[in-house]
C-alpha cells in the first residue's frame, strides 16, 4: 500500500517576528491647537473665579464699610445731641447769670419799684382792712412812705399806714403785712425758684435725649 505523500507549506517560520503594531501619529499642528484650546479655556475660567473672587471681597468690604459708617453716625449723632445739650445748658446759666447781674444793677439803681408796684397791686384789694405795716430797707423808708400814701389816694385803702425800716430786709426786699394777710418781695427767693425750674428743665431735656437714644 502506498504511503500518502505529506503536504509541505513553503513558509518560513523562523523569519516571523512579535513586533507591536504600528502607532497612529497624531499631527503637531493638532496637538498645538489643543494645548492653545485648554489654555484659552484655563485662562477663562480663572478669569470668571477671579472676578467672583472680587465681587464677593468687594460686597464683603462694602458691608463692613457699611456696618463702620452706620456705628460712627450713630456715635456722631449722640455727640451732637451731646454737644447740643451742652450749649443749651451753657447758654441758659449764660443767661440766667446775666438776668441776674442785670437785676441786681436794677435794683441798685432803682431800689424802690419792685416794691413800688407790690404796694400798688396790693392796695386795689385792702378797702376796709384797718391798717398795713411795710417793712423795707432802712435806705428806702422814707421813699416807700411817700409811695404808699401816694397810693391811698387813687385805691380803696383808707386805713392807717406804717411804714418800717428794717434792717433784716435787703436792698429791693420788703414785706407787706395786715390782719389777715401779707405779701413778701425776697429777691434771693425769686432767685433760688428760677435756679429750681432751669435745673429741671435741663434735667427734663437730658431724660428725654436719654429715652430717645435707648428707644434708637
Amino acid at each position: 500500500m502506498a504511503q500518502p505523500a505529506r503536504f509541505t507549506f513553503d513558509l518560513d517560520l523562523g523569519k516571523r517576528t512579535n513586533a507591536a503594531p504600528p502607532t497612529p501619529m497624531v499631527p503637531e499642528d493638532l496637538v498645538a491647537q489643543l494645548i492653545a484650546q485648554a489654555r484659552e479655556e484655563a485662562y477663562a475660567e480663572g478669569m470668571v473665579a477671579g472676578e467672583r473672587n472680587a465681587t464677593a471681597t468687594a460686597a464683603q468690604t462694602l458691608a463692613a464699610a457699611a456696618g463702620t459708617l452706620a456705628t460712627q453716625t450713630a456715635e456722631m449723632a449722640i455727640a451732637l445731641d451731646d454737644a447740643t445739650l451742652q450749649a443749651q445748658r451753657e447758654a441758659i446759666e449764660l443767661a440766667a447769670s446775666v438776668g441776674r447781674k442785670l437785676a441786681l444793677h436794677l435794683l441798685a439803681r432803682y431800689p424802690t419799684t419792685e416794691l413800688d408796684a407790690l404796694i400798688g397791686e396790693c392796695m386795689q384789694s385792702l378797702a376796709g382792712v384797718p391798717h398795713l405795716v411795710v417793712r423795707c430797707h432802712p435806705a428806702i423808708a422814707d421813699g416807700i412812705r411817700d409811695i404808699a400814701t401816694a397810693h391811698m389816694q387813687t385805691s380803696g385803702f383808707s386805713g392807717r399806714l406804717i411804714v418800717m425800716g428794717d434792717p433784716d430786709q435787703r436792698l429791693g426786699d420788703g414785706k407787706l403785712e395786715w390782719v389777715d394777710g401779707g405779701l413778701v418781695r425776697d429777691i434771693g427767693a425769686v432767685s433760688k425758684d428760677i435756679d429750681t425750674k432751669i435745673k429741671a428743665y435741663l434735667a427734663a431735656k437730658s431724660g428725654r435725649a436719654n429715652s430717645e437714644e435707648s428707644g434708637h
